[in-house]
């Protein structure tokens, strides 16, 4: 039966055998309450996540603008070559494990989870030898020796954090996926805590200096790790999902990568494209300038777009369950009450961007010129924000179908085939400026993936 199970995940979108349809459609407001209970957690555990490596650099920040600026490239660098991909092909259990746990075959979960592990483990090996030569690489393509030195002894000092993420993300699917998400929560939330003690530490009282910082974030994504793997392995709730290790993990390791390679390929372009345009923003006429607001820019983005990723994380549990379930007139009430919240949401959100616009400045900058101009970019920013956020939870009900594959090319497409190639022209040859680098992939090209992901959508539901 495991077998059998197993090979039906392997298409997800097969439906038409399925005669579970009595449910119809529910009741909205049922599916806005699972909803919001799932997508809650999920903004939380992703706003702590991401808030370690930040307390991280704000610390090193005390220690002087080298420090400072190497500690930045180090983990813009090991997002671009671990973290992302990491996140990327984890994602492939949103497919696998959703729709496993909607179908009922709970031991599976379990198997997936443990392949996911295994797999992402192999995978840490050749990208832990990148990031022991960060420094070589960065000076490779010319950047700062003093920079890149500084970047590279902080990412072999960071090089435990690449393991542990990898397992972090197979856990926190996991669970997500069997809508167990407050403990993600509150792990996260006691990680982070704990994370501020150890960065004063052995940043400030061991003498390790940035050193510290980098060894402080191996140690709280471990813990975060320990933490979960232990209400996985006691908690009651995880008793018919986990049923110990199985070599029936090292089984068809195939099928997983097939799946895992175009999920990280469709994080991976996308949030390559915001680190390609840091570095365009660089080549720019005033580079300082250009190169500050817009990352006052990214950072604002990277926070607000926690809220539509925790969306698509719901959605993506909501639509995998349902359709695993053999009801997928429910899966698609869940896109329709997904995308009205996302639009409320999103108008809230730019509302508050454009009130707030003149004075958001001024809390990373005390210059006039890149206040004002931020405060010129906020209006456009909010725009792109809200936009990017229907594109988000989109790809969430995408990965909940296992459509990954075309979420790649998407991508591949609108982000790199036109949206940074036109931003390049209207930048550098036509001189528009900043903003576009800015806010080009943001509004433009998000559309297409929209376009593309609504016919997506609507595919799916043609039984």
């Amino acid at each position: 039966m495991g077998r059998e199970g197993e090979e039906q995940i392997k298409a997800p979108l097969v439906i038409s055998s399925i005669t579970h349809e009595e449910d119809g459609y529910g009741k909205v407001s049922e599916e806005i309450k699972k909803q919001l209970w799932l997508a809650g957690p999920l903004i939380c555990v992703s706003l702590l996540q991401y808030s370690l490596q930040l307390i991280s650099i704000m610390f090193v920040g005390h220690l002087g603008e080298l420090s400072l600026s190497g500690a930045s490239m180090a983990t813009s660098f090991a997002t671009v070559t671990g973290f992302s991909l990491f996140m990327g092909m984890a994602s492939a259990l949103d497919t696998l494990c959703g729709q496993s746990y909607g179908a009922k075959q709970y031991h599976m979960l379990g198997i997936y989870m443990q392949r996911a592990m295994v797999i992402l483990m192999v995978v840490s090996v050749p990208l832990a030898v990148i990031w022991i030569n960060t420094g070589s690489i960065l000076k490779a393509v010319g950047q700062s020796h003093d920079i890149a030195e500084e970047a590279g002894m902080y990412a072999r000092f960071m090089l435990p954090s690449l393991f542990a993420y990898g397992l972090l993300q197979c856990l926190v699917r996991f669970l997500q996926t069997q809508n167990i998400v407050f403990p993600m929560m509150v792990s996260s939330g006691i990680a982070t805590l704990i994370h501020v003690l150890i960065c004063w530490i052995l940043v400030f009282k061991s003498g390790l200096g940035s050193k510290g910082a980098a060894l402080a974030n191996a140690i709280s994504y471990w813990n975060n790790v320990i933490l979960l793997a232990l209400y996985v392995k006691f908690s009651s709730s995880c008793a018919k999902t986990w049923t110990g290790f199985s070599r029936e993990a090292f089984h068809d390791m195939f099928a997983f990568i097939k799946l895992a390679i175009p999920s990280a390929v469709m994080v991976c372009l996308e949030m390559w494209s915001f680190e390609l345009i840091v570095l365009l923003s660089g080549l720019l006429p005033n580079p300082k300038l250009e190169t500050s607001v817009l990352s006052i820019c990214l950072n604002t983005t990277a926070v607000t777009w926690m809220i539509p990723f925790g969306l698509s994380g719901a959605v993506s549990t909501r639509v995998s369950n349902e359709l695993g379930a053999g009801r997928p007139r429910i899966a698609r009430l869940s896109v329709i009450v997904v995308l009205v919240v996302a639009i409320i949401v999103g108008i809230l959100v730019g509302s508050i961007l454009i009130l707030i616009r003149n004075i958001w400045g001024y809390a990373f900058s005390n210059e006039v010129e890149v206040v004002q101009y931020v405060a010129t970019m906020m209006p456009i920013l909010a725009l792109s924000n809200f936009i990017d956020g229907l594109q988000c939870v989109l790809s969430g009900s995408v990965r909940g179908c296992g459509w990954q594959e075309i979420g790649a090319y998407i991508n591949l497409g609108s982000y790199y085939l036109v949206g940074i190639p036109l931003a390049v022209v209207l930048a550098f040859i036509l001189r528009v400026g900043g903003k576009v680098l800015s806010t080009l992939i943001g509004i433009l090209f998000v559309v297409s993936n929209l376009t593309f992901d609504v016919k997506i959508i609507s595919s799916m539901y043609i039984t």
